[in-house]
């Protein structure tokens, strides 16, 4: 229970990695806040698991690009269990589609959710982090974002800013106590994945992971629930590979 009497707030923690990561968080003590934006039902399943096993969880409905819902969340969180210790900002879609193909709204849409959605949820959390004199920030990344695409422009370039992002914060943060890390995960068991593996590219570059398989969404979790202890508090500004040797 590395995360006991943390309180944890987790976009985008209704399906896919954000799922695992909310049970992990919980599963090692800590009080999970979970958003969704349209699945409500996903997000209460998530939350009834949780408190099965005898955790604390709350849902809130979350469109990481209003900065209104973003405020709101979180205030709800800091209203309910009385602090926020961690950031996960694992919110973020994908429209696989080959760079001559993407259109003005596909980069627009992507842009905005995966890196101003993240920018807009770590600059909200700050004040929500200073009461308690520090806190955790992972930002879920991808190989993408390292490895250019092969097939997302937009979403490789979403990453990679990511990764500078999560740089500046980490470099603002610090004189808070606040650190800031990313997860880039390769690819892994999910929704988004298994549409990737339709690309014969996609399929292609998959066979470059040395331990031969696809990653499951516990081990992201894992390196997650990690960077949210303070197991590692001498860690900031990192970006830390979950993808199974495919990028180094």
């Amino acid at each position: 229970m590395i995360l006991k009497d943390k309180v944890a707030f987790v976009t985008g923690g209704s399906r896919g990695i954000g799922r695992e990561i909310s049970i992990s968080l919980a599963k090692q003590g800590a009080a999970v806040v979970l958003t969704y934006k349209t699945r409500k039902d996903s997000a209460e399943e998530v939350a009834s698991i949780i408190k099965q096993d005898g955790g604390f969880a709350l849902i809130q409905q979350l469109d990481v690009c209003n900065r209104e819902t973003v405020r709101k969340a979180m205030s709800q969180c800091t209203n309910h269990f009385k602090k926020m210790d961690i950031l996960v900002n694992c919110a973020g879609i994908n429209n696989p589609t080959d760079f001559d193909k993407v259109e003005d709204k596909d980069w627009d849409e992507v842009l905005d959710v995966n890196l101003k959605g993240v920018f807009i949820c770590a600059q909200e959390s700050l004040s929500f982090f200073s009461k308690i004199h520090g806190g955790s920030i992972i930002n879920i990344g991808s190989v993408s974002g390292q490895y250019g695409g092969p097939r997302t422009p937009h979403y490789a370039a979403s990453k990679a800013g990511l990764i500078s992002l999560s740089q500046v914060i980490a470099r603002f943060g610090a004189k808070y106590n606040i650190r800031c890390n990313t997860v880039a995960a390769g690819l892994i068991q999910s929704e988004m994945a298994a549409s990737g593996l339709k690309s014969s590219i996609v399929k292609k570059a998959s066979e470059s992971i040395m331990l031969g398989r696809l990653g499951k969404p516990e081990e992201v979790a894992n390196t997650v629930v990690f960077l949210a202890s303070d197991a590692s508090s001498y860690i900031t500004a990192q970006t830390i590979n979950v993808n199974g040797g495919l990028y180094f």
